[in-house]
């Protein structure tokens, strides 16, 4: 009897011992993810340009439960990157095509096309924040790690949609303008002459009109410039 009443007594005190050691060691795992994951953010994401990078195998083990955290960062940033490709940077490609008045009829369909495109691309942009800020409410995260996912979360998300704002309505406004100048040149056929890279119009009213088209232009290209570069630099 002595004999059992000794292991009753040391058993319970040594599943005890056991039972911290197994619950320290899914608390270090935890902590030892999180802060794998914080030196990513810092070391890797606040340094990397427009391109977010995938994560790779051992990444998704070293981060485990935080993969769901960086997986709102990047997929805003390939959305923004995929709108800018697409809808944006066929504009910017299409206005430095722009050097002769010739130009203008040469870029009109192109042109159209792209202008078309941004009022949804804008939508795509606002909708791809919403699902970004529901996403993040919804993260459970310790003060260090909040910290260093807010500055994150500044530089991939908020700058480059707080500069897509001006940048979109900019490119319209222009694609528009650039349209229409354009229409009305392809309007005159043969009329047109076109010579010593300018342009030539049989009466003044038509050379009123084309004025009045193209006088325009240059603020509007610089507005779109200058949104252009402050989109660009924001998403660096």
């Amino acid at each position: 009897m002595a004999t059992g009443k000794s292991c009753s007594r040391w058993f319970a005190p040594l599943a005890a011992i056991l039972m911290v050691v197994s619950l320290s060691g899914c608390f270090d795992k935890e902590g030892d993810q999180r802060k794998a994951f914080i030196d990513f953010l810092q070391n890797t994401v606040m340094r990397s340009g427009e391109r977010l990078p995938t994560l790779t195998t051992d990444q998704k083990k070293q981060f485990g439960p935080f993969v769901s955290d960086y997986a709102i960062l990047y997929g805003y940033s390939q959305q923004i990157n995929q709108a800018v490709d697409s809808g944006l940077k066929p504009v910017v490609d299409s206005v430095n095509s722009i050097r002769v008045p010739q130009d203008y009829v040469t870029q009109r369909e192109p042109l159209s096309q792209a202008n078309g495109a941004l009022g949804v691309l804008s939508q795509q942009i606002q909708n791809a924040k919403m699902q970004a800020d529901s996403a993040r409410a919804t993260l459970k995260q310790n003060d260090e790690l909040k910290a260093v996912y807010d500055q994150v979360y500044q530089k991939v998300v908020v700058q480059p949609a707080a500069a897509m704002e001006p940048l979109i309505p900019a490119a319209q406004t222009l694609t528009g303008q650039l349209v229409q100048v354009g229409d009305f040149i392809q309007q005159q056929g043969a009329q047109v002459g076109f010579v010593a890279n300018g342009i030539q119009f049989p009466t003044s009213q038509q050379a009123s009109q084309y004025n009045s088209l193209i006088g325009p232009l240059p603020s509007q290209q610089q507005a779109f410039n200058q949104a252009w570069s402050a989109a660009t630099k924001a998403m660096q």
